[in-house]
């Protein structure tokens, strides 16, 4: 059995654009020959719908769209995601299956995400249809686990619709399972999944078909639409390549960032350039995902910034091929501290006047974006989001956090990835130590824990979900642990305010982690 396999990006809540792309996936030649095709999971409104999944008006223009689908189905078989309210049960998150004109059947999801579960009902889970002499068993990636329980009957195939969040471990995590499926049941496979960004959210396709023996038949890219007509029944496999993790969240940042801009109608960018490695990997980030004539870097030193704060920066810039302004921020800050003066009267200097310049570079930043119609970047790293290590209106601003998912040693190890070619971040943007030169001689050891050392107590505390005692069976300091723990609870109310931020973590702020600030 041919089976046309279709890795798509998705307009969310425009069905009627979605209904073009299928429609000339559906005439294509190579879906012609095919007996089934495969679109992904909320192909059709796209995902996450949240509110908008109840609202009258869009699940009726899904149905209009899926109606004209189905009148292009005379000799044909397909399969599409979509919201639909079933009688007598409610708003279910479906897959159509639709045959020479008519729907031969309809699965409804079953394991719901906690926010789907505000919107759809729980549906049935996996279905077996007969097709062509075979037992499909269709369902939703989530719902897989009702095979290994033996509720879906023996199927001779498997046709998963994935709408997948993409995180670094997902790619493996994924092909795991979908092996295992195979093993379980000895039946053939197949995995569709979509591809492209929605807000933070992004998904990486990299869907795949398996043998019943388990070999790969087929494996499309990440991040890329494509498309592969698969014949189900060969016993000729090709190489499992499995591409490096640092690879893929490359991929992901770059095709988030694009579609962030493409799918609001935004074209240009703007951040600071401080010389140093978080905004360096941002502009390059900005550059291949949008063009470098759309990447604006702000240079703002202050009197504590070092020459080659300044430098580094511009090295960059001539690197990318961007365009750069120099404005020194040090007329607005002392003005604003003269202004402050009789309300702060006779009181020492502190963190307020380092606060104060983060927060004038911050509002240099926005008045670029607002004067020039360019969106404002966000270069704040996860451990310094963790830690609540930034200024709240100050480098915490922007619209969209680029690097805000990846711990700082993770923007070491990506930064190294990027240059593996050639010079694009300057050396010294890597190699030197890191400050946010807010007073003299400033780096960021003197308020945090050594990167290395920080990185790896986050990671086990917010990523493994290990608590105090567990990590510090693991060999790390009690007191420093507290304390890192501390913050993290302490900045909560921080990070609520923090930018949308592109998701590659299986555990991000704000989206999966979830925590009270009182």
């Amino acid at each position: 059995m041919k089976i046309h396999i279709v890795q798509h990006d998705v307009r969310t809540m425009n069905p009627e654009e979605n209904l073009e792309w299928m429609r000339a996936e559906l005439e294509s030649e190579a879906s012609r020959e095919a007996l089934l095709t495969v679109f992904p999971a909320c192909s059709l409104c796209g995902a996450p719908l949240y509110a908008a999944a109840a609202y009258t008006d869009l699940q009726k223009r899904a149905q209009a769209a899926l109606q004209e689908l189905v009148a292009l189905s005379e000799h044909r078989a397909f399969l599409v995601g979509m919201p639909l309210q079933i009688q007598d049960k409610g708003l279910c998150n479906a897959i159509v299956f639709v045959q020479n004109g008519a729907i031969r059947g309809v699965v409804t999801k079953k394991y719901l995400g906690v926010d789907e579960q505000k919107y759809f009902v729980r549906g049935e889970g996996v279905q077996l249809i007969e097709f062509h002499d075979q037992r499909l068993a269709i369902g939703f990636y989530e719902d897989l686990k009702e095979l290994s329980k033996g509720h879906v009957g023996e199927p001779d195939m498997v046709v998963c619709c994935g709408c997948q969040v993409f995180d670094y471990q997902k790619p493996y995590r994924t092909r795991y399972r979908m092996r295992k499926i195979v093993e379980t049941l000895g039946a053939s496979l197949v995995y569709v999944n979509r591809i492209g960004g929605e807000g933070p959210y992004l998904f990486g396709g990299g869907s795949m078909a398996l043998n019943a023996a388990g070999g790969v038949l087929c494996q499309l890219p990440y991040f890329e639409e494509s498309c592969h007509t698969v014949d189900m029944q060969l016993i000729d496999t090709i190489d499992d390549e499995k591409p490096e993790a640092v690879e893929l969240v490359y991929k992901a940042l770059v095709s988030g960032l694009r579609d962030y801009f493409r799918k609001n109608g935004l074209q240009r960018a703007v951040l600071g350039l401080s010389g140093g490695i978080d905004s360096a990997l941002v502009a390059v980030l900005a550059v291949d995902a949008l063009g470098a004539e759309n990447v604006h870097g702000l240079l703002m030193p202050s009197q504590y910034s070092t020459d080659h704060s300044v430098t580094d920066a511009e090295d960059l810039a001539h690197n990318l091929g961007i365009s750069y302004d120099i404005v020194p921020i040090r007329p607005v800050f002392d003005e604003l501290r003269k202004a402050m003066a009789p309300v702060f009267g006779d009181r020492a200097e502190d963190v307020t006047e380092e606060n104060m310049q983060a927060r004038v570079r911050g509002s240099m930043v926005m008045s670029y974006a607002n004067k020039f119609g360019a969106l404002a970047l966000n270069t704040t790293n996860r451990s310094e989001a963790a830690m609540g290590y930034g200024t709240l209106y100050g480098d915490s601003c922007g619209s969209l956090a680029v690097i805000g998912d990846l711990y700082k040693t993770e923007v070491y190890q990506l930064s190294e990835y990027i240059n593996r070619d050639g010079i694009r971040i300057p050396q010294n943007s890597i190699t030197k130590a890191p400050s946010a030169e807010l007073r003299p001689g400033q780096k960021d050891s003197d308020s945090l824990p050594d990167y290395a050392v920080l990185d790896a107590v986050l990671n086990l505390y917010l990523d493994e979900g290990m608590c105090e005692d567990e990590i510090v069976e693991e060999g790390y300091d009690r007191e420093l642990v507290q304390g890192i723990i501390r913050k993290v609870a302490r900045n909560e109310w921080k990070r609520l305010q923090f930018a949308p931020q592109l998701k590659v973590s299986p555990v991000s702020f704000g989206l999966d982690r979830r925590w009270p600030i009182s």
